[in-house]
């Protein structure tokens, strides 16, 4: 009788590449090791695309060949990367905040597009550094409704046609701010600590075949983080060098992550 081979997949340690390893009983295993131009093209949701690493992830993963639907509150920045990119990339210019927008969007991709592959919660917002005490109760509010509410509602419309499909990845990103703490931050910090929780918590609700993973993506020289360093921000990394790292590590996440705190290795 003729034994069936299988196949087991795993992965370069940033991503650049991915080994299969096909078994088959009393015979010697067999090693593919692919790069990432000859893998599966994906189809990947994005929040937060008009600026920083959401930008950068969306143009990462395009000049790779994979299809990116993002979406972002600017309708400006919405239309420049729509006429930068065109199809067969989605870009919509919403709040995800507000879950009634967010249901509309979610319902026009999965009808167009199919379930994603790779879905990001990148958006995110800090509020002007101060005590906790000082912040004004309707822009801790904000921040609350966009870093934790948001990313739920985004999940919670695309998920159940990922879990049907009995497929994909789910990355929240967080922060070294969701591990740690800092004074001025506190109400960052708490929306950052709310992911991990949140994140890790759904990791154990999926079914198998799909993962939740919290990630930091290190500490990078974006306009969020002049807010908290000032000038001091410029001698961390860059935006473009850590795209060149985040987006194949990002690529090769597997349901084996599923649940695992990870960090960008920048």
């Amino acid at each position: 009788m003729v034994r069936a081979p299988r196949m087991l997949r795993k992965h370069g340690s940033l991503g650049m590449y991915s080994t299969v390893v096909v078994y088959i009983p009393n015979e010697p295993l067999t090693v593919h090791r692919l790069t990432n131009n000859r893998m599966m093209k994906k189809v990947i949701v994005i929040t937060g695309v008009s600026r920083g690493l959401g930008q950068a992830m969306t143009s990462g993963f395009i000049k790779l060949g994979h299809t990116v639907l993002g979406c972002a509150r600017s309708k400006a920045s919405v239309e420049q990367l729509s006429n930068k990119f065109g199809s067969p990339h989605n870009f919509t210019a919403l709040d995800i905040a507000n879950e009634a927008q967010v249901k509309i969007w979610a319902e026009q991709l999965l009808s167009k597009y199919g379930t994603p592959d790779l879905l990001i919660n990148n958006a995110a917002i800090i509020n002007e550094l101060a005590p906790l005490w000082e912040i004004p109760s309707e822009d801790f509010s904000n921040l609350i409704d966009i870093n934790i509410k948001g990313v739920a509602n985004v999940i919670r419309h695309f998920i159940p046609a990922m879990i049907e499909k009995g497929s994909g990845i789910i990355v929240n990103l967080s922060s070294g701010w969701g591990r740690s703490t800092a004074p001025q931050v506190s109400s960052y910090c708490a929306s950052k600590w709310a992911i991990e929780g949140m994140t890790r918590s759904l990791a154990q609700e999926l079914p198998q075949g799909m993962a939740a993973i919290p990630m930091s993506p290190g500490i990078i020289h974006t306009d969020m983080l002049e807010v908290c360093y000032g000038e001091d921000a410029a001698s961390y990394t860059s935006i473009k060098d850590w795209q060149a790292k985040a987006v194949p590590f990002l690529l090769q996440l597997s349901p084996a992550d599923n649940g695992m705190p990870l960090t960008v290795p920048v």
